[in-house]
């Protein structure tokens, strides 16, 4: 008699062919929540295509044939080119189409900032380092438009929803990107002890001669970039092709090989004179890129949170088809503690990551930009710090099946710790909460009137609210408690949010744990009084 060697019995069959928008019920309550309603179809669409098989081959493919550079041609000529798998090329063109690089932008309207987060959170489930210059362009473009001549040559282009992969001049593409250059050796958060330096080259433009230890995507059009000036640390915009019709001399030196987010292409530069052209005043660079910043620090808060999502929904995926000990591992009721608790997170960082969108929707309103101002770095700490540790959980849940290279999960969970780093580590992004909350007095009262609402519904949230309250009218020695300061804040929000909009079962589990004692710390802890049937039942609606 003989046996077979290969049968594959009790394995999981791939998480695809689902819809990752109309799967996910507490994305598109918030959806509505932002004024969005009218991008649903859109973004069923989109949720539909970025689910089925060819969309993860395609995550998958840019990550294992990663950017080559070639420095050289042939001949000894600088060419300075980063070949990017046709997989990248795909998915970059597919952002474009949907608008997640200029969207807002191009075709404002009430809800487009909240529209396009869910948008983002979506395409991030699917492959992360693609939305590096996605992100980088969202964020340049309320920068490029205050000044003339980049709005009248440069925006027709970045505001046009193509990609155009081409290394050529911007005026001969039909679409373009841009990228960011601040971080150098010696300096990294620290921006101002930058050495590049920019001197007037007589024309009316700047040359700029120094390096960076971090270039995002080099393979943009164009790139933000601080040099250092007479007048101080300013901001240039840096094309990668001259006016002259030449090719800008940024040269590459080599691409970073990093843990993560290895799909995008990250490089070392020295600038030989490059042309630059002046972005905003003279020594006023740090408040010019910043800007950006703020930008691309909501899309760390939304990509950690796609992320989340994606990790969650793998994990809840994998325990429905696997047996073990003679049951489901979703009917095991250890796992269904510790797979409910991330569905927990997960939908407390939707809801605060689409808050946060909303109020960027609000350009005029004082109270919403001062929201704005607060949340953003808050919540980037909170949530990007939360992102590794989820991950790690839920690839746990798969076992091995989730340590290897062929699962999504090990992929995740190498990228979750790149947005924590990328625009501010956390303790910049906490320091940067206690400015916030210094500068303007009315900010801790536009924080109070959005938590108000939700108090008188549960007694931990009021006595959570109490002791916030006070923290933030102390003036002692906030510096060093800058962490758990933002932390507090962060959670919350987030509680207020769910206990306005949430399912009151959810609302009620996350004051009792986050914020009172029925909780361990780690995942799988949850009372015996939470609703996890709730949870799971939101975790992923679909039929796989």
């Amino acid at each position: 008699m003989t046996w077979p060697t290969h049968a594959v019995t009790n394995q999981a069959p791939p998480l695809q062919d689902y819809n990752l928008f109309t799967a996910d019920p507490a994305l598109r309550e918030a959806l509505v929540r932002g004024g969005a309603e009218w991008a649903q179809d859109a973004l069923a669409q989109q949720g539909a295509e970025l689910g089925a098989a060819f969309s993860y081959d395609q995550g998958r493919l840019a990550n294992q044939h990663e950017p080559t550079l070639r420095a050289f041609d042939a001949r000894g000529f600088r060419r300075d080119q980063i070949e990017l798998h046709p997989a990248w090329h795909a998915l970059m063109a597919a952002i474009a189409r949907r608008g997640l690089h200029t969207g807002p932008w191009a075709h404002p309207r009430p809800g487009a900032h909240a529209a396009r987060a869910a948008g983002f959170i979506l395409q991030t489930q699917i492959e992360a380092g693609s939305m590096c210059p996605t992100t980088m362009t969202y964020g340049a473009i309320p920068a490029l438009s205050r000044d003339a001549m980049l709005a009248r040559d440069w925006l027709p282009t970045l505001l046009r929803p193509e990609y155009d992969p081409r290394d050529l001049p911007l005026a001969q593409k039909r679409g373009g990107l841009i990228g960011m250059g601040m971080t150098e050796k010696q300096g990294g958060s620290d921006l101002r002890s930058n050495t590049t330096r920019a001197e007037p080259d007589g024309a009316g433009a700047w040359r700029l001669t120094g390096h960076k230890w971090f270039f995002s995507a080099p393979q943009c059009d164009a790139h933000l970039v601080l040099a250092q000036t007479p007048g101080g640390l300013s901001c240039f915009f840096v094309p990668r092709w001259a006016p002259d019709g030449g090719k800008n001399p940024v040269l590459i030196q080599r691409l970073k090989d990093k843990l993560g987010n290895r799909s995008n292409a990250s490089a070392e530069v020295e600038f030989q004179g490059a042309w630059g052209h002046l972005l905003g005043e003279e020594g006023r660079g740090v408040p010019t890129i910043l800007e950006m910043g703020t930008y691309t620090r909501l899309d760390c808060v939304l990509g950690t949170t796609g992320l989340m999502r994606q990790a969650l929904s793998q994990a809840v995926h994998y325990a429905r088809h696997r047996q073990a000990f003679g049951a489901a591992l979703i009917d095991q009721p250890l796992m269904r503690n510790v797979l409910a608790d991330m569905a927990l997170e997960v939908e407390a960082a939707i809801a605060l990551a689409l808050r946060l969108a909303q109020a960027f929707d609000a350009q005029h309103d004082e109270a919403q930009l001062l929201l704005r101002r607060l949340l953003t770095p808050a919540g980037k700490f909170r949530i990007c710090k939360r992102g590794p540790e989820l991950a790690a959980e839920a690839m746990e849940v798969l076992g091995g099946n989730g340590y290897v290279e062929d699962d999504v999960q090990a992929r995740i969970y190498r990228e979750m710790p790149v947005n924590s780093i990328w625009e501010g580590s956390g303790n910049v992004m906490c320091l940067d909460v206690l400015r916030a909350l210094g500068k303007n007095s009315r900010t801790a009262d536009a924080l109070m009137a959005e938590l108000a609402p939700a108090q008188g519904r549960n007694a931990h949230f009021d006595a959570h609210l109490r002791r916030l309250s006070n923290v933030l009218r102390s003036t002692d020695d906030l510096q060093s408690r800058a962490r758990s300061i933002t932390h507090d804040l962060v959670l919350a929000v987030q509680a207020a949010l769910l206990l306005r909009h949430a399912p009151e079962s959810i609302a009620q589990t996350f004051c009792s744990t986050r914020l009172g004692e029925e909780w361990g710390g780690g995942f799988g802890t949850l009372p015996h009084t939470a609703d996890i049937e709730t949870l799971l039942d939101r975790a992923l609606q679909t039929v796989n």
